[in-house]
């Protein structure tokens, strides 16, 4: 009865028709899909191929040390190179601090003292050091004051405590030209300062940046002393300690 149908239906010839396109699309399928295959594999040797056709052919190390080992690799190619790394390898070094200081004398005279007129004297100091912040001078009075030599009790300075009040002062001043090649070096000095005890360390000198040592002072230092009428007679005399701080 189907076969009946299926003749009456559909004539031998157009079965042979569809049954032939049905054929071949299903070829042609496998065809597209063999070749997807075919390509796909080709881009996978390739890939996979360049990514790992390499042959480690020794290694870069540091002795003792195996933190830094790296693999040297070749590519398994003529000519061609092989290459590694050693990275992080330290280089380190040390300069020196240094700091010098010379006072230009070793005594500053202030002559013979007279009644309310002021009697000054200096000395220059040159500077020279790498130290990478700061440098400091500082001066202090052993005596508090210019004490007499016969009797240390009696003092010219500012302080009454001896009943007589006159001056002695420490001051500085910087040379207009500095030594150091810094652009933002920068210097400081002391204005006149009484000076009344054998304590206090006077600053007469900052800087913020090296500076050379060239023979050309950095800071003049002027020490003053103002006398009266009721001044006891004698020879004078006080020492000062300098001292230079440099912070490396």
């Amino acid at each position: 009865m189907h076969k009946k149908i299926f003749k009456t239906r559909f004539p031998i010839c157009m079965q042979i028709f569809y049954f032939t396109n049905f054929c071949f699309l299903m070829l042609k399928t496998k065809i597209k899909k063999a070749l997807a295959i075919i390509a796909l594999s080709a881009l996978i040797s390739t890939y996979f191929g360049s990514a790992f056709a390499a042959t480690q052919i020794g290694t870069g190390s540091v002795v003792w040390d195996n933190s830094f080992d790296t693999n040297i690799m070749w590519d398994e190619n003529f000519p061609w190179t092989a290459s590694g790394s050693v990275t992080d390898v330290i280089i380190t070094a040390t300069v020196s601090p240094a700091l010098d200081m010379s006072i230009s004398t070793g005594a500053i005279d202030l002559g013979n003292l007279v009644a309310w007129v002021a009697s000054n004297g200096s000395l220059s100091i040159e500077i020279g050091t790498n130290a990478v912040s700061w440098v400091s001078i500082t001066a202090r009075s052993q005596s508090g004051g210019l004490a007499n030599t016969t009797d240390n009790t009696i003092l010219i300075n500012n302080n009454v405590a001896d009943w007589v009040q006159e001056n002695y002062t420490f001051a500085s001043t910087p040379n207009g030209t500095d030594d150091s090649s810094f652009a933002t070096f920068t210097a400081n000095w002391l204005a006149a300062t009484e000076v009344i005890n054998n304590s206090v360390e006077h600053t007469i000198y900052t800087t913020n940046k090296p500076e050379a040592t060239n023979n050309v002072d950095d800071v003049v230092f002027t020490v003053e002393a103002t006398t009266v009428a009721e001044t006891p007679a004698g020879n004078y005399q006080d020492k000062v300690t300098f001292t230079v701080t440099g912070n490396f």
